[in-house]
């Protein structure tokens, strides 16, 4: 490290004034897609992947493009059309830049004053794209994490509300989404959510629990370096929700519950429940979802656990599986074996503990 840099949790002050933050992936381990349905996840950050955004003080507002993510320079047509179908049209720089907004205007409506000030930012993320683990709400989680330290405003915005800054900040840019991600993201560690309609219509946040991170048995990331040929049919799910339809009414509620039951269950470290609860939330998934929608790829990477006997499931809304395998490590060698037959991509997971610092802890509701 830097000599000429300050450690805080999770980010650095350089004595240069320079700011920078982490944001890690994250992993829905149970619950998910409930949260956007009034339900109950538990999420855990993912120290395997992140995104790293540096702030520094400059005379001008800048916004600098990442050489990749960014890449407006091409070697010819074929390389701007490849690039366009694989990656999509944008990068970090649109994030960085709604983020930037929607925190002047929270800060505006809640008569939070701003010193002046100029900065630019950059960015950098070594998370997989398009693999359902949250890279793009990484980035604005970091980016937002700089800009409260920047304006020494982070005793001003409370932690909860943070997560829903986050979102209006991708919501402004069309990406559809919840909750659970970016509380995991803001909050670090492994988290229980409860998203109920009374407490977003009364707090216009959740509640969020923090659980120990020592309680999880050992997991495993599983993953496709290609997720092109994932599922690209539209869901039908959220209007199905709006119009009543008791399927998908009833099977979001038995989601929401899985939470709750797995709450208990990892709190009693009983993992063989846990196995159980993983495979139904992927099941009642698929059941609503229907196979097209899901994506071969997908539904193949929770089969090759499946095969081994190890409970999968989506780690958000595909393109990578969490597994976990009751049996112990030579469960995990014949899942290893499996992934690379199959040709995905397998870690172990390492799972971030508690991101917030003593002045975030503050700003917690009692």
């Amino acid at each position: 490290m830097d000599q000429n840099m300050n450690s805080t949790k999770e980010g650095l002050i350089s004595g240069s004034g320079a700011i920078q933050h982490k944001a890690y992936a994250r992993v829905g381990l149970l619950g998910n897609p409930s949260d956007v349905y009034f339900g109950k996840t538990i999420s855990f950050s993912l120290a395997n992947f992140w995104a790293f955004v540096t702030l520094e003080p400059s005379p001008h507002l800048i916004i600098n493009p990442h050489p990749i993510h960014d890449l407006v320079q091409f070697d010819s047509l074929d390389h701007l059309v490849n690039r366009l179908q694989s990656e999509g049209y944008y990068g970090g720089v649109r994030l960085l830049m709604s983020i930037c907004k929607l925190f002047h205007k929270h800060c505006k409506d809640n008569n939070i004053n701003l010193s002046p000030g100029n900065f630019t930012l950059s960015y950098d993320s070594n998370i997989p794209r398009q693999a359902g683990l949250s890279g793009s709400s990484a980035i604005v989680c970091a980016a937002l994490s700089c800009l409260l330290d920047f304006y020494k405003v982070r005793h001003l915005i409370k932690v909860e509300v943070r997560p829903n800054l986050i979102l209006s900040a991708e919501k402004e840019l069309g990406i559809v989404a919840g909750l659970q991600d970016r509380v995991a993201q803001v909050y670090g560690g492994l988290v229980h959510m409860d998203f109920s309609k009374e407490n977003m219509d009364k707090m216009g946040h959740g509640i969020y629990t923090p659980m120990d991170i020592s309680l999880l048995p050992p997991l495993h990331l599983i993953y496709a370096e290609n997720p092109s040929d994932s599922g690209k049919v539209h869901s039908t799910i959220r209007q199905r929700w709006l119009n009543g339809d008791e399927l998908v009414i009833s099977s979001m509620k038995e989601v929401a519950d899985i939470a709750a039951e797995g709450k208990s269950a990892i709190l009693q470290k009983n993992y063989q429940k846990l196995a159980e609860l993983m495979n139904r939330n992927f099941d009642l998934r698929r059941c609503m979802f229907g196979d097209e929608c899901l994506g071969a790829l997908n539904i193949e990477m929770v089969e090759v656990a499946r095969r081994v006997g190890a409970a999968s499931k989506f780690t958000g809304s595909g393109g990578a599986v969490v597994a976990f395998c009751p049996e112990g490590p030579p469960q995990v060698k014949r899942l290893e074996d499996e992934c690379r037959k199959a040709g995905f991509s397998i870690q172990a997971i390492q799972v971030v503990p508690s991101c917030l610092n003593d002045v975030d802890l503050k700003t917690l509701s009692k």
